[in-house]
């Protein structure tokens, strides 16, 4: 979606928000792009309720299963190319990235969607524009979806609803009242829901496409997705991304030699970069923990087992030192982790990539990958780039990608249950917002301390009166 066919997509933006059971959305702020996902379930009793909207990004269809599951998601995404009107500054080191990952900056500087930090500037609720779209967004009352959402939430309040609130607290009031249906963080979910090893977006992703893969085989629940089909006059507008299980790179018999690069499989980035000789590929990244996983299951049963026939004690206790131990790095006060994500080396290396911060990826001590926070919305990145490489991204397949993650976590929660439930939308997540270090997140909720900030009470107003 860019500004040359705004006016024509925009109708079947709206009646996606509106439809949805949820939006997912990522944003790239130095690229000037953003991606929304709707996802719209089909319960029991209700109808296919398929779009046929005039176009839409990435339709490519998907037929996971024959018949429809009780958890069918018709999927509509969307791909922003925007530009800021603003004087902003640009880093060498990131527009390099996004060039080597295909960004079209001709393309951004010509078709760009214009927009502004900050307060409104006159009527702009009654133009076709990225801020009346986002007021779209908050009147549809749906569920929004991030992952590692703090600095896209920051984002999208900033550039597109009014200026930043001075205080933390006035801004997670503002937060609470302009998405009532809850925010939910993907992140959080993979980590202290769904307990994976590690929680960067694309392992995530594929780690849930191959659990769901794993329930659809053995018929038992599972998420089905679903794309719209769009006519052939739409075709220049669309952009296909493959969404098979594996990488082509992908040996599962143990016939690549090349070893995986730790610091990409802890913290899904790695400073090397496409320079990097071992493989950053997710699909090796998830057999390796996956067999460390069984290893450790089987260590665990072991240890039970020694237990129940009253192994001598000082063998027993040197069981339960390395059991404690185990617990320590992946028990149950907190998500589990990779161990190299705990070697003080590694952490060291990767701040003080850049001497001043900037450029550092935005995650802490468990990054998101550098595609991922500058993802490009240009073309698309050849098949044939270096293997070592992970997934290639785009503000777009990224919202997809984060959809994906939490139908599936919703589906998990909900088990056969699919009807809609009085309250929020998934408990456990609902108005949680991952922070990087820490094993608490922050709550998006209105204290009795806290007020909401007089640019988003009549931000808000205004929403309501021109709907």
């Amino acid at each position: 979606v860019q500004s040359d066919n705004l006016a024509e997509v925009w109708p079947s933006m709206v009646l996606a928000l509106r439809s949805a059971t949820f939006v997912a959305v990522d944003t790239v702020s130095r690229g000037g792009a953003g991606g929304g996902g709707a996802g719209r379930g089909r319960s029991r009793g209700a109808t296919d309720g398929v779009c046929r909207p005039a176009g839409a990004e990435r339709p490519r269809r998907q037929k996971v299963s024959a018949e429809p599951s009780e958890n069918t998601y018709l999927c509509q995404i969307y791909n922003l190319t925007l530009l800021c009107t603003e004087d902003y500054v640009v880093e060498p080191q990131s527009v390099q990235f996004l060039v080597q990952h295909g960004f079209d900056f001709n393309k951004q500087y010509s078709q760009g969607i214009p927009y502004h930090k900050g307060n409104d500037k006159g009527n702009e609720c009654q133009t076709l524009s990225v801020r009346t779209l986002f007021l779209e967004l908050i009147r549809a009352k749906k569920p929004l979806i991030l992952h590692n959402g703090l600095i896209d939430l920051v984002f999208l309040y900033q550039c597109f609803y009014a200026h930043l609130p001075e205080s933390l607290g006035t801004f997670t009031a503002d937060l609470s009242e302009m998405f009532p249906a809850g925010i939910y963080d993907t992140k959080y979910a993979s980590e202290f829901e769904t307990r994976f090893v590690a929680s960067y977006l694309e392992y995530a992703y594929k780690k849930c496409k191959r659990e769901n893969c794993k329930l659809r085989d053995s018929s038992r629940q599972h998420l089905t997705v679903e794309f719209c089909n769009y006519p052939a006059n739409m075709s220049r507008y669309i952009d296909y991304r493959s969404c098979s299980l594996e990488e082509e790179s992908h040996n599962a018999g143990g016939g690549n030699k090349v070893p995986v690069c730790e610091k990409f499989s802890a913290y899904g980035w790695c400073p090397k970069g496409v320079k990097c000789p071992q493989s950053h590929n997710i699909d090796l990244i998830i057999d390796e923990d996956d067999k460390l996983c069984e290893k450790r299951k089987k260590r665990k049963h072991k240890w039970k087992h020694r237990k129940d026939i009253q192994v001598p004690a000082n063998a027993f206790q040197q069981e339960s030192s390395g059991e404690k131990m185990e617990q320590a790095q992946n028990g149950e006060e907190g998500p589990p982790r990779k161990q190299s994500c705990y070697e003080p080396a590694a952490a060291t290396e990767l701040a003080e990539i850049t001497p001043n911060g900037e450029g550092r990826p935005r995650e802490g001590i468990d990054m998101e990958t550098e595609t991922e926070a500058a993802g490009a919305a240009g073309k698309e990145k050849e098949t044939h780039g270096p293997p070592s490489q992970g997934g290639t991204h785009r503000a777009g397949f990224d919202a997809f990608m984060t959809g994906y993650i939490m139908a599936y976590v919703w589906m998990l929660k909900q088990g056969k249950n699919t009807e809609a439930a009085a309250g929020p939308w998934l408990p456990d997540c609902h108005n949680k917002l991952y922070l990087s270090g820490k094993s608490v997140p922050l709550q998006i909720v209105k204290s009795l301390f806290s007020k909401s900030s007089k640019a988003h009470s009549e931000k808000i107003k205004l929403a309501w009166d021109s709907a």
